[in-house]
């Protein structure tokens, strides 16, 4: 087993317990960070499987997937907050 081969165990270990805690909670809040994690996770697991197959442009769906995650993490945390993702109830003047 190489090197990478055992970091992309590790990280499919990881996925696993943030799933894990994803699905138990208790809080919102640790369900959303859980979630984060998962997708997080899944840009390393991208990554190493790009290196292992020699496929840089792999990298480049990693970033891609990044940014999602974190646009959809704020969207989710906005949501669980405030209860909707449009309005702004801030009062001006």
């Amino acid at each position: 087993m190489t090197m990478f081969e055992a970091a992309m165990a590790g990280v499919l270990v990881t996925m696993f317990l943030a799933l894990v805690r994803a699905v138990a909670g208790p809080t919102v809040p640790d369900r959303i960070l859980a979630a984060n994690m998962f997708g997080t996770k899944t840009v390393l697991l991208i990554a190493v499987l790009g290196f292992l197959t020699e496929r840089p442009e792999w990298l480049d769906l990693a970033v891609v997937y990044a940014l999602v995650n974190f646009v959809g993490t704020i969207a989710v945390a906005k949501y669980a907050r405030f209860g909707n993702l449009a309005s702004d109830d801030r009062k001006v003047g």
